[in-house]
């Protein structure tokens, strides 16, 4: 059995035009970075990518363009307030139950989770 997996003549000529795609910007990114005189062109040490200025464009204006739906008021509700809601409450009835433990005298001073001593 062969390990070679068959394509298409056309798939191949895709696969083989962006491998070469891939190599060729492979080297300009290499290019780029590695010139020494880049400094001297007042661009900087980095490469500019258009991909990651449209990213950072984006995060920075997401506030502007946010529109107020159902579908996002219930999505903060059910991400942020149930979660805190259900924390709160599990804190509350375990720190009660504990406190009446503590004065109902089941639990003796030497066994309790947080004493002075």
């Amino acid at each position: 059995m062969s390990t070679e997996r068959y394509y298409p003549q056309d798939e191949q000529e895709k696969l083989i035009e962006k491998s070469k795609r891939r190599a060729f910007l492979r080297e300009e990114f290499l290019k780029q970075t590695t010139n020494p005189f880049r400094h001297a062109t007042g661009e900087g040490g980095t490469v500019f990518d258009p991909a990651i200025q449209r990213y950072s464009a984006m995060i920075i204006n997401q506030y502007d363009y946010f529109r107020p739906t159902p579908k996002t008021s219930f999505m903060g509700i059910v991400l942020i307030v149930i979660p805190f809601c259900s924390y709160w409450y599990l804190l509350k009835t375990t720190r009660e139950k504990r406190e009446q433990q503590y004065r109902s005298g089941e639990i003796p001073y030497s066994k309790r989770l947080f004493k002075f001593i």
